[in-house]
């Protein structure tokens, strides 16, 4: 029997144009390389990922997708507003993609911009998840120890834990973040639900020194502060 085609892996890295927390965030620079050339690099640098594709709306973030040497495909202006999810512009990228090349995505990975010390081994842990151990979904997680509160107006309580006791780290169950960095689906299985997280979800531990998002200006600032710390 002739052999079985290699499933193709496509990682998406969804970057609009506009941004209210951080203007022209996707293309601010942290350790002198634009976010979204970062993100690209990242996933170019991953050996589990077949093509690297960025769906936007803006100029600007198209050259430096294609400079740093992605794809782009152009984002409709239904699925580039505010409220538009990244599940949407996902989609919309498989179906762009495979247009142009013909064939079938089976795995797609999700990179956010906003993650600038992603490293390519993560986006391997979410693929080889996917791929190698039958998870139908997997995203990026860290260990997270923090006593978490929230002020309803009824008062502060504990999240997750009894505010009365206070054990000791090692007495607790451990916590793992999101990381909202790489995510990656079955595409089938992705279509079906239309959300990134279906069947059995995978969670791949990285390293917490690394995590960052960048939501607010003083975000950005940490990034570039910590870049020739973790840029090596």
């Amino acid at each position: 029997m002739p052999n079985s085609p290699q499933p193709t892996v496509l990682a998406v890295i969804p970057a609009r144009g506009g941004s209210k927390g951080v203007p022209g965030k996707n293309l601010a620079e942290v350790g002198g390389v634009p976010l979204v050339a970062r993100a690209v690099r990242a996933c170019a640098a991953a050996k589990l990922v077949d093509a690297v594709l960025v769906s936007t709306d803006d100029f600007g973030i198209a050259e430096a997708a294609r400079a740093a040497g992605a794809e782009v495909v152009a984002r409709p202006p239904d699925i580039s507003g505010d409220t538009a999810t990244s599940e949407s512009a996902v989609l919309h990228a498989i179906d762009a993609y495979q247009a142009m090349h013909g064939g079938v995505v089976d795995v797609a990975v999700l990179v956010q911009c906003t993650s600038p010390f992603l490293a390519a081994g993560d986006i391997d842990g979410v693929a080889a998840a996917v791929l190698e151990d039958g998870a139908d979904s997997a995203l990026t997680v860290a260990p997270f120890h923090g006593f978490v509160w929230r002020d309803d107006p009824g008062g502060a309580h504990g999240v997750n834990h009894d505010k009365a006791v206070r054990p000791r780290r090692q007495d607790r169950p451990q916590d793992l973040l999101e990381t909202g960095a790489a995510y990656a689906m079955k595409v089938p299985g992705f279509r079906a639900s239309g959300h990134r997280f279906f069947g059995r979800t995978a969670l791949v531990r990285t390293d917490p020194a690394r995590v960052l998002e960048i939501d607010e200006p003083g975000d950005l600032a940490r990034a570039r502060a910590l870049a020739p710390l973790l840029d090596t």
